[in-house]
């Protein structure tokens, strides 16, 4: 069973066991010393920890003259997930490291690898997250480190307009779509495995974990464009559950592995086999459904989002025969999208339970900056 964690950076301040006294204390949480008893590894190939997994790291904190407090230093900023820790490269660009298991995910490399190469890497079609370098541990007979481009939320910063998360959907349509044309599906097609590289919407490298602070903690970052003047790259992550398989063998048929959706309606018969393909599509349009047509966890839902909501509906009908392939959702999407009205794609997003001042004041700012967009003939989808 795969766990429910994404593949990149996120905006987390969530503390997690044994509890922030730790923190505060200038102590290592025991999960995190993988990546210090490595750092020396790690920096012989290339990759430089921040200063918090250094072998003699001392919390700046406890240092004496210190001028900031535990919460407001950089080195008492956690990885949340133990599998993956931000880094620099020698050229002064940012990567994720991600420590797998092969024994465990014996997939994972291959098809990473089978996206990153010179074959699939040019295509534009191609949304799956590049692979740099795979690390074989020295000291672990199982174990590897996957190094890939530090990507971030889909919605830091946020949406700005329907247009802009049209080009969302429609990028990582067309991303599965790729996958499943070359035969392999995802398996955990969850929210969070939806990245993005936002890095130039920024004027400087926001914090991997903590998107409001710089890379250095040395102030606010600030966001310098938006995704309509800035088109971003959306990316499908982890392939800790995907697999290839072999068009001449027909259609796939296995019993269910869990991922992120526990929703997945074959899998309330676990000891069915079934078709994974059919899977994904009801992923990602489930993944639509909660964070934009009802909400969920907390999330409220979004509005002006009913022009997607039938292909959604078709996409996780309980019978999966009865479930469009992602041929077929990326063509109707297109077609949904030629009939949607420049002023339509230009509305701003907002949450359906916004209180009715703060929309009335936002709109108004909003309004003028499309106006100001549409005099100057910026297409109100994002094309990069």
């Amino acid at each position: 069973m795969q766990d429910s964690k994404p593949d990149s950076a996120t905006d987390s301040s969530r503390d997690w066991s044994p509890g922030t006294g730790w923190k505060k204390d200038g102590k290592l949480y025991p999960r995190e010393k993988f990546w210090v008893n490595h750092q020396p590894f790690l920096k012989d190939r290339g990759y430089t920890l921040r200063a918090r997994y250094q072998p003699d790291w001392v919390a700046s904190w406890k240092k004496p003259n210190a001028k900031t407090d535990w919460m407001n230093s950089e080195d008492a900023v956690v990885s949340f997930y133990e599998h993956l820790l931000d880094s620099s490269r020698e050229d002064g660009s940012l990567v994720m490291l991600k420590f797998i298991k092969p024994s465990e995910h014996p997939f994972e490399i291959d098809i990473a690898k089978l996206f990153s190469s010179e074959t699939f890497s040019s295509n534009p079609r191609n949304h799956c997250v590049p692979i740099y370098d795979v690390l074989s541990i020295p000291d672990d007979t199982d174990g590897a480190v996957l190094v890939m481009p530090l990507l971030y939320e889909v919605q830091k910063p946020p949406f700005q307009t329907i247009g802009e998360v049209v080009e969302f959907f429609r990028q990582i349509f067309e991303g599965l779509q790729f996958m499943h044309q070359n035969n392999v599906a995802h398996r955990d097609c969850k929210y969070d495995n939806f990245m993005v590289d936002s890095l130039p919407l920024y004027t400087s490298p926001p914090h991997p974990h903590k998107m409001s602070m710089k890379r250095d903690f040395s102030g606010k970052t600030k966001i310098c464009s938006i995704r309509t003047l800035t088109p971003v790259k959306y990316y499908l992550v982890d392939f800790g559950l995907s697999r290839r398989y072999n068009p001449v063998d027909g259609p796939p048929s296995e019993f269910p592995i869990w991922g992120g959706d526990e929703s997945v309606p074959e899998f309330r018969t676990q000891d069915a086999p079934c078709d994974p393909f059919p899977v994904d599509v009801y992923c990602i349009g489930n993944s639509i459904r909660r964070h934009f047509l009802e909400g969920y966890s907390g999330e409220p839902p979004k509005k002006g989002f009913n022009f997607i909501k039938d292909l959604v509906a078709d996409m996780t009908k309980d019978d999966p025969k009865q479930r469009p392939t992602m041929d077929e959702v990326v063509a109707r999407f297109g077609d949904i999208t030629k009939r949607l009205s420049t002023w339509e794609l230009r509305s701003r997003v907002t949450n359906k339970d916004e209180r009715p001042l703060r929309g009335i004041i936002r709109s108004v700012v909003h309004w003028a900056k499309q106006i100001s967009l549409f005099a100057r003939r910026v297409p109100p989808i994002p094309t990069a």
